[in-house]
């Protein structure tokens, strides 16, 4: 059994090497700390993240940054709807030696790396999603028959653009609920986007540098999963995923009137990993309430939809979990 006082320790160890991945991240990808923290959480979950934003926001920028700094063997595949499963899992190719012999070689595709930027994954077929679906959610993948093992860390930062729909495929449910996160980029505020004019117009820029290698990723992962959580947030998180199921006796009227499916047990096990990644993001040993009611947003969007009506009514998703979690928040600070 781990001494206590090692493994507090090694997580302010981790939580002083967090701290200056954040510090060289935001050297090239200014602002948006939020957005940062999200994107740090998933990979310290050893999730996936979907990067939900307009063109021009920096979500490339962010990918390559996180690379450099996590020390991440990276590659990037733009989505478009003529890309077949081959494109991206590799092929089999018929060789010929130099004694005349034939034998069929494997050619690795861009999916063999350990940081993926899936870019406009919603421009793929269903066909091609499918397969980089087995690849997220198994780590490994079927060319030939023949099953090909994804050396971890594997990670996949997928972006999609929100408003352009033409030519699209929407990502089943099952794919969506295999991303830990969803997050949201927004357009920058003013004082942030005149630091970017200034930082990235000029004749040189700052650059990023490693400050963890893939190994050590790994380790925080696992320190990660020793993190105590308490019985009340973990409470909370059971209160919270069920709140948004309609056929829940506990759910509120709204959400039975407004939801057509709620998250499914995966949702929890995602609030329980991402709490102690904002907890080691924030400088803390253990996770809180309010770091459940942070996370709640980016871990539920995705995994839950609303009804024919609420949409008809132009009900808002992010309101309902913004309006049940503060609601929770309240009941547990009255309790």
């Amino acid at each position: 059994m781990t001494d206590p006082t090692d493994l507090v320790a090694e997580i302010e160890m981790l939580e002083e090497k967090l701290a200056q991945a954040r510090a060289s991240i935001t050297r090239r990808f200014i602002g948006q700390t939020r957005v940062v923290d999200l994107t740090l959480s998933a990979l310290l979950c050893g999730g996936h993240g979907l990067l939900v934003g307009l063109p021009g926001l920096g979500k490339t920028r962010l990918v390559e940054t996180l690379a450099t700094v996590m020390g991440l063997a990276g590659n990037r595949i733009q989505f478009t709807p003529d890309l077949m499963p081959a494109d991206i899992l590799g092929s089999e190719v018929l060789e010929t030696g130099a004694d005349g012999t034939r034998a069929f070689k494997f050619i690795p595709g861009p999916v063999f790396c350990q940081l993926l930027m899936a870019d406009e994954i919603n421009r793929a077929s269903p066909r091609t999603q499918s397969a980089l679906l087995q690849a997220m959610q198994e780590r490994q993948v079927t060319v030939a028959g023949e099953d090909r093992a994804l050396e971890p860390p594997f990670h996949v930062l997928a972006t999609q653009n929100p408003i352009e729909q033409e030519g699209t495929y929407p990502l089943p449910e099952a794919q969506l609920d295999r991303f830990l996160v969803q997050i949201d980029v927004p357009y920058p505020d003013r004082d942030t986007e005149r630091d970017i004019l200034v930082a990235t117009t000029g004749a040189t820029e700052d650059a990023a540098h490693g400050v963890f290698t893939a190994t050590e990723l790994l380790a925080a992962q696992h320190l990660l999963r020793r993190m105590p959580v308490g019985d009340g947030v973990m409470e909370m998180i059971l209160d919270l995923v069920r709140a948004f199921r309609p056929e829940d006796a506990n759910a509120s009227e709204r959400v039975k009137t407004m939801v057509a499916w709620g998250p499914g047990p995966r949702a929890a096990q995602a609030l329980m990993l991402t709490v102690r990644a904002r907890a080691l993001l924030q400088g803390r040993l253990a996770p809180n309430a309010d770091d459940v009611i942070e996370m709640a947003q980016p871990v539920l969007i995705h995994r839950m939809a609303l009804n024919f009506s609420a949409r008809a009514r132009g009900d808002s998703l992010s309101d309902l979990i913004a309006e049940t979690t503060a609601g929770l928040s309240r009941t547990m600070a009255a309790a």
